[in-house]
């Protein structure tokens, strides 16, 4: 397995063997295709950061359930911030190494 990204609280891990994605968050481990690491960006993205600082998300959490509810997670401002972070960084090294592998 290769790390493609790490942040200060997640790591993504791309497995070309089983040809698939690892994440790690702070306390569990997930496996993802492809398909499902695109409608985890698609939420990420759907996060709204301004109503965690605006008070119309007064509790700053965020609820998004993966791999058709099979996971549940509960992040908190902090974590979301890092999350978006996070996301955009793994699809950039995606990007390069698909880059990479075309070229080579």
């Amino acid at each position: 397995m290769k790390v493609l990204h790490q942040s200060q609280f997640f790591i993504s891990y791309q497995c070309d063997k089983q040809r698939c994605f690892f994440i790690e968050f702070p306390h569990k481990s997930i496996k993802l295709g492809f398909c499902q690491l695109l409608a985890f960006r698609q939420q990420v993205k759907e996060i709204d950061l301004e109503s965690h600082f605006n008070g119309q998300n007064i509790h700053g959490m965020e609820m998004l359930m993966l791999c058709n509810r099979q996971h549940f997670f509960l992040f908190n401002t902090l974590e979301c911030i890092d999350l978006k972070e996070f996301i955009t960084g793994t699809f950039a090294m995606l990007e390069l190494n698909s880059l990479l592998a075309t070229s080579v």
